[in-house]
């Protein structure tokens, strides 16, 4: 960026990137609140899960793509395409009148969404000097976890008090400031690159990639990992990748230049990034049954549930910024971040129908605590290793493997559930020996649903014999015991999974954050793209 500008414009251009960055955040969330209306008014249960899928699958795709165009291009013209396609698709996603519209809406949506999250990290980059950058990053991955926390508050006000047409309508002015933030402020940056640069090719066996990749890992939760359905698109998705790394391996501007995986810092910081992701969605995902399910407490709104670990996430993420910039070993502080998350993880797999609340609470800090320090980390880490030509590439390769990470750890873990708790339900139930005509009087005994639904609890006892009362208690306490142990085993695979990221952190090599890229790097960088530069030009 010009080095003339002043510094209210700068501060104005971050707060432009930050709304941006907050819009694709905030809808990630915000959505979830809302659906059980949406899918009341619309008539759509049945594509339920495909709301959100469309939107996940979408965004990953795009941003690779967009993060090598930001490159090409410039991030400006970048982001001001990417909030006013948001804005826009979210204005549609409120006019729809039915699932199919609301789902493709909702894939546009990410599209842009996926334009933002490559590109908001990239311009911090250019925005600021290496030491300030990794300052304001830990400022940015602390919007993240904000925008997770008011995300499913705002969601329930709007979807009660409004409609849940709202819940879509509110990124328009939140989007008009971006915009306007952004196009006066963030500076044009001179570029020499023509349509003729952009890797079409690449980008088409990427989303063949990707696409069925993706979905394949969906619908696990409805089919076997051995359907046909499910190793059908997970073939798809193998042959696809292997001939968009053989096309990669040609291309003059590659979405994605394999050779920067030579590069450890780059392919640490991307390991790291994958596998703390697996951890991060099990978090999110599972601790909503810990509450509801194991310990009995009623949610009036299920997001507030993860707020101590976003209070972690936050405040951890802030503090890392300002000191990884200040010790030279600064590995030693994402592997110390990742012990801590994992030691999170393991105390939640040790809750039992007896725990207190507090308990989760404080395993729930240290979950985001150490997530919160990988944040600005890594992405520093790996933007400090490469040539600047190569730091929207960088930038949206973080956000893509924690896309990709969290959506197979959230495949396998949903495997896990799905595939233990009915049967240690039946075995729970089993173990009681209730005489059968008591068990035909309670028809929900073996349904997880049933410790969740405070009204259906109500009524079935209102409805049962005033001798079959203590038993309907221990019915829905073994099924308690039961997902407790079930959700045991799924935090010991996932603190298991993130043990992988930390022995990967370990070899993490340090660049010093603050100054440009050593000479190795940058000549590293330019061997392995001068073959795919003669064969462009064959």
């Amino acid at each position: 960026m010009p080095a003339e500008m002043t510094k209210n414009a700068r501060i104005l251009a971050t707060l432009g990137i930050a709304l941006a960055m907050f819009l694709a955040a905030l809808d990630q969330t915000i959505v979830g609140t809302a659906l059980p209306r949406i899918v009341a008014e619309l008539q759509g249960l049945d594509y339920y899960a495909w709301v959100a899928t469309s939107y996940m699958v979408a965004s990953t795709v795009m941003t690779p793509i967009s993060g090598k165009l930001g490159d090409l291009f410039g991030r400006k013209p970048a982001l001001l395409i990417g909030i006013v396609g948001f804005v826009l698709a979210s204005a549609l996603c409120g006019q729809a009148q039915d699932m199919a519209e609301l789902i493709a809406f909702r894939g546009i949506q990410g599209l842009f969404g996926g334009v933002l999250f490559a590109n908001v990290f990239a311009s911090v980059a250019d925005l600021f000097d290496p030491k300030t950058r990794a300052r304001v990053q830990g400022i940015f991955g602390g919007i993240f976890g904000i925008a997770s926390v008011v995300g499913p508050v705002v969601g329930g006000y709007l979807t009660d008090n409004l409609t849940w047409r709202w819940v879509f309508y509110v990124n328009v002015p939140v989007g008009v400031v971006a915009l306007l933030a952004v196009f006066f402020f963030l500076p044009s940056v001179a570029h020499k690159a023509s349509w003729r640069d952009i890797d079409f090719l690449g980008a088409v066996t990427l989303a063949g990639t990707l696409v069925p990749l993706l979905v394949g890992l969906s619908i696990t939760r409805d089919h076997d990992w051995t359907s046909p359905e499910v190793l059908g698109l997970l073939g798809v998705a193998a042959v696809m990748g292997v001939i968009f790394f053989l096309i990669e391996q040609r291309e003059k501007h590659a979405i994605v230049p394999f050779g920067l995986w030579k590069n450890r810092t780059f392919a640490v910081s991307m390991i790291t990034s994958f596998f703390v992701a697996f951890g991060m969605f099990g978090a999110i995902l599972y601790v909503p049954l810990i509450y509801q399910g194991v310990l009995g407490i009623p949610a009036t709104n299920s997001g507030l549930l993860i707020t101590p670990m976003m209070v972690g996430l936050v405040g951890a993420s802030l503090i890392s910024g300002q000191i990884i910039t200040r010790i030279e070993r600064y590995r030693l502080v994402g592997t110390a971040g990742i012990l801590v998350m994992m030691t999170g993880l393991w105390l939640l797999g040790q809750v039992t129908t007896g725990s207190s609340e507090l308990e989760v609470v404080r395993d729930l800090v240290l979950v985001g605590a150490g997530l919160g320090t990988t944040f600005p980390l890594y992405i520093n880490a790996s933007q400090g290793a490469v040539a600047r030509q190569y730091l929207g590439v960088v930038s949206s390769q973080i956000q893509f493997w924690r896309n990709i990470g969290g959506t197979i750890g959230v495949a396998i873990l949903g495997a896990v559930l799905s595939h233990d708790l009915p049967r240690r339900i039946q075995d729970a139930v089993a173990a009681l020996n209730l005489p059968p005509q008591a068990l035909a009087a309670i028809p929900t005994g073996t349904s997880p649903q049933a410790i969740f639904d405070s009204s259906r609890i109500a009524a079935l006892k209102a409805a049962a014999p005033p001798a079959l009362q203590p038993l309907i208690e221990q019915v829905l306490t073994a099924i308690r015991g039961a997902l407790a142990s079930t959700i045991h085993d799924v935090f010991i695979y996932a603190t298991a999974i993130v043990a992988v990221a930390l022995i990967a952190s370990v070899f993490l090599k340090e660049v010093r954050i603050g100054h440009t890229p050593n000479r190795e790097v940058v000549e590293a960088e330019s061997r392995e793209s001068a073959p795919a530069s003669a064969a462009s030009r064959s």
